[in-house]
């Protein structure tokens, strides 16, 4: 192992570590020797209104509560600190078409300000979070056998209710798993900014000597994500509306595909590129390597919380910076992290009913959707 054999107990720093993922990271680190400390600016978004430490964040753990724009609070929270995680972001696709200044000051500034900071005090390991948003579409494949990297769809297309990518010839093009190597594109502010990110990151890294690793996420799925964010997770979404009694609503006509990766898969991963020296320098995938169509998410889970009853709701709508199809090839962190996901969906699906049953949930979706509507950004 990378830094507990040199260490008794490495100090790791985690920057949004109080978020959904962060907290399962948290527990995956303390879980194998590691001593974590938190910095999170418990954003009202996600955490609320009294920005209180969470309940299920583990109390093993150091909170500082401050912003990663701060330098000040980024240097304390790097005082003997041998790891950074940079979880801190802000997420969503729809809402960062309109918060442009606010996803860029956090996503872009913050990354800045972190690195500036790791310049003067390095760290064995960097660890940062990107996104599969930065894909834009995955990979797909011509009628021919020949792959297709960057397809997209015309708003002409998009107005006129045509959904699938197509080819010049107007045949239908077929999505197969997305491997690192495709080239990005960039069709949302937080795609853009979580590229940045993970460049910027690799950029310094291989500057100033701190091994560095970009894990590119894809739908995380799981147990604390905030459920009544409208930005966040399709997942939590449908799960705000469907614990009121609501039914979920599918843009398009739902059959777009997604790859839903456990949180507790990502949180081993992120450990693994901790561990693996191999991984250093690299961008990785970290996902299920299965697509699932929305309009199954919405179904399986509305079934596992016994609402069955609810009928899916097809808007027949296309949100500015959605793509259609992109699921991951998982067979560079298979390789360089011996990473392969352990919880399956059904069962993953369970574990996540299990703790909706326990929350109370604010559907703010329909709010959301009037942000977009106003700003043109609903098709």
């Amino acid at each position: 192992m990378l830094l507990r054999d040199a260490m008794t107990s490495p100090q790791v720093l985690i920057t949004g570590g109080a978020g959904f993922i962060g907290a399962h990271l948290t527990q995956e680190l303390l879980d194998h020797g590691y001593s974590v400390r938190i910095l999170d600016n418990l954003t009202p978004q996600v955490h609320g209104t009294k920005r209180v430490r969470p309940d299920y964040l583990s109390r093993e753990a150091e909170l500082i509560v401050g912003d990663v724009r701060d330098a000040a609070a980024v240097r304390k929270a790097l005082r003997g600190v041998d790891v950074v995680y940079h979880l801190a972001a802000r997420v969503g696709v729809g809402q960062s078409m309109y918060e442009i200044a606010e996803y860029t000051s956090v996503n872009n500034f913050g990354t800045s300000v972190l690195l500036e900071q790791l310049i003067e005090r390095p760290v064995r390991r960097l660890i940062v979070a990107s996104s599969m948003s930065v894909y834009g579409e995955g990979l797909y494949r011509r009628a021919d056998g020949s792959l297709i990297e960057k397809a997209e769809r015309s708003t002409d297309q998009l107005k006129a209710g045509s959904w699938e990518l197509r080819d010049g010839s107007g045949s239908e093009l077929a999505p197969v798993p997305t491997p690192e190597s495709k080239s990005p594109c960039l069709t949302s502010v937080y795609a853009l900014s979580k590229f940045d990110q993970e460049r910027m990151c690799l950029m310094i890294g291989r500057a100033y000597g701190i091994p560095t690793v970009a894990l590119r996420f894809f739908n995380a799925y799981g147990p604390y994500q905030a459920l009544s964010n409208p930005y966040t997770g399709v997942l939590a979404i449908f799960s705000s509306r469907v614990l009121n009694d609501k039914p979920p609503l599918l843009n398009e006509d739902g059959r777009q595909t997604r790859d839903f990766v456990n949180v507790t898969d990502i949180a081993r991963a992120c450990r693994l590129a901790l561990e693996r020296d191999t991984a250093v320098d690299q961008v990785i995938n970290v996902a299920s390597g299965q697509p699932v169509t929305i309009a199954e998410v919405a179904a399986r889970l509305s079934k596992v919380l016994g609402k069955r009853h609810l009928a899916l709701e097809i808007t027949n709508r296309y949100r500015a910076g959605d793509i259609r199809h992109c699921y991951a090839d998982i067979s560079h962190a298979r390789a360089v992290l011996g990473y392969a996901p352990r919880v399956s969906f059904d069962a993953g699906l369970h574990t996540l009913a299990g703790w909706l049953e326990r929350q109370v949930t604010f559907d703010r979706v329909d709010q959301s959707r009037a942000e977009l509507e106003i700003r043109g950004l609903m098709v």
